[in-house]
């Protein structure tokens, strides 16, 4: 695959990020295919917040000045929304925790426009640590300490490890190695889009999707059996066709987040990557015309997603209950975008 910078330039200048600023445009986007979510009960998502903030606060994962963030963030409602069939309070907590930590790592890695030490330059180094804190370091015994001490000195990395203790304590194996590998995956996509920035290379759609494919929600949807307090067997789970629903799901989700997150991004910085800048790149039309598109690729994405998971549902209870976990999560992912006006809007486009 060629890095070197194509001809065309991210379309979005400052100007167009302002001028949507000013208008906050709020509620699902029109035309988009989504399912309604199961409402999120309030008291055992403020329940939740509550417990993974006194979590967060123990293992000082982050300083006082991102209460807002964490408030805003609604991590409790979050989960609550994906996952309606959650067993307990006890195991929707740990899918909080797992949420909390992606986005601590994410943040304080990855995210230059964060402010909290992301950087692209050297991103890989600092990955492969924090892979480390969820697939261990074995070796000899004071190389081992080492390893545990340098684990516990960073904040990003504690979250990493002590969010997959508690979620291993209910899990099985193999959906905890599911889950580990499925963050490996997460890592890859982090360090292909930082790449991208670093040398101004704008993907072909195709190319852009397929790094979505692995930078995107697949670890939290890789939890709805457990959470829901059973299992998909493994031999089950790896079937190309159970994959390719699961991708499916991912996939629409993710670019979900990518248009709830546009106009956000486009003003705090115009050079980010997203579905609508790169299709408008490619295809050399005004953003409106990008975005409008880029629902129309959810949306086909996501009745394949659909009529897949029908067909496999009727041939198991099991394969049938998976595929409305996968669902819900969609669901519920979408209503927390949708609903989450501290830190979504939409463009003024209908």
């Amino acid at each position: 695959m060629s890095t070197s910078t194509p001809s065309y330039q991210l379309p979005g200048p400052p100007n167009i990020a302002r001028s949507m600023r000013k208008d906050r445009r709020t509620g699902a986007i029109p035309g988009l295919h989504y399912r309604p979510a199961v409402p999120a009960d309030p008291e055992k998502a403020a329940e939740i917040d509550c417990r993974l903030e006194s979590w967060a606060r123990e293992l000082d994962l982050f300083p006082r000045a991102w209460h807002g963030d964490f408030s805003g963030f609604q991590f409790g409602r979050a989960v609550v929304l994906q996952h309606p069939g959650g067993l307990d309070l006890e195991r929707l907590t740990a899918a909080g925790k797992l949420l909390l930590a992606e986005n601590v790592v994410d943040s304080c890695y990855c995210e230059e426009d964060e402010g909290r030490g992301g950087e692209r330059r050297g991103l890989g180094g600092r990955l492969i640590m924090g892979q480390s804190a969820l697939d261990p370091y074995h070796g000899i015994p004071e190389l081992e300490e080492e390893w545990r001490e340098g684990m516990r000195a960073d904040g990003p990395l504690r979250s990493y490890h002590f969010a997959l203790t508690d979620y291993a304590a209910f899990a099985t194996p193999s959906q905890t190695d599911r889950f580990v590998h499925d963050m490996a995956r997460l890592h890859m996509g982090y360090l292909a889009e930082a790449a991208w920035m670093e040398t101004r290379y704008v993907p072909r759609v195709w190319e852009y999707l397929v790094m979505r494919q692995f930078n995107n929600f697949r670890p939290c949807l890789s939890l709805v059996d457990a959470v829901d307090g059973y299992e998909l067997p493994e031999q089950v789970y790896a079937r190309p066709e159970i994959q390719r629903i699961t991708a499916l799901a991912c996939n629409a989700t993710t670019i979900v987040n990518d248009l709830y997150s546009f106009t956000k991004e486009l003003a705090s910085d115009p050079t980010h990557l997203n579905l609508p800048q790169v299709v408008a790149a490619n295809d050399r039309r005004g953003l409106k015309t990008a975005y409008l598109k880029s629902v129309e690729i959810h949306n086909r994405i996501m009745e394949a997603f659909e009529e897949e998971s029908a067909v496999l549902s009727a041939t198991s209870p099991l394969v049938e209950r998976y595929a409305l976990g996968l669902a819900a999560w969609v669901s519920g992912n979408h209503e927390w975008h949708a609903t989450n006006t501290h830190r979504y809007h939409l463009p003024d486009y209908w």
